[in-house]
């Protein structure tokens, strides 16, 4: 199954109190993971012809994620509709899963304000990463 990784090393500055990875910065991770599903919207990452929207993400804390050791981070796409889709992401830290999040991006038109249709060629990019139902 096809999918994108990314590999972070955590930073003494992102603990918190009791030792763990603060929860507010494994969304920050998973915003960088999905990098390359921007690049497939937006080659160039142009902020002038930005196209995608986030429209929804939850995130579920499976168990804590600590300083000092590598975190995997693996985006793959779980739903592709019209004009949106959602991506699965999923944080490993030694093996063990710490969070898993969906969030919903819709291809979107800044100047009209409104979503826009997903082009054919980049729906069958997007399906490349798809999780088989």
């Amino acid at each position: 199954m096809a999918q994108f990784d990314l590999s972070i090393q955590p930073r003494f500055n992102e603990t918190d109190g009791l030792g763990h990875i603060n929860n507010t910065v494994i969304p920050i991770w998973f915003e960088a993971a999905r990098e390359p599903i921007f690049a497939i919207f937006n080659p160039e990452l142009d902020l002038n012809h930005w196209n995608l929207i986030v429209a929804g993400f939850s995130i579920a804390f499976t168990a804590p994620t600590y300083y000092g050791k590598p975190v995997e981070v693996v985006s793959r796409i779980s739903r592709i509709g019209n004009s949106s889709f959602e991506v699965l992401q999923q944080s490993f830290q030694g093996g063990k899963m710490t969070a898993e999040a969906k969030t919903t991006l819709v291809h979107y038109d800044y100047q009209t304000e409104k979503s826009v249709a997903i082009p054919a060629d980049i729906r069958t990019k997007l399906a490349a990463f798809l999780i088989e139902a």
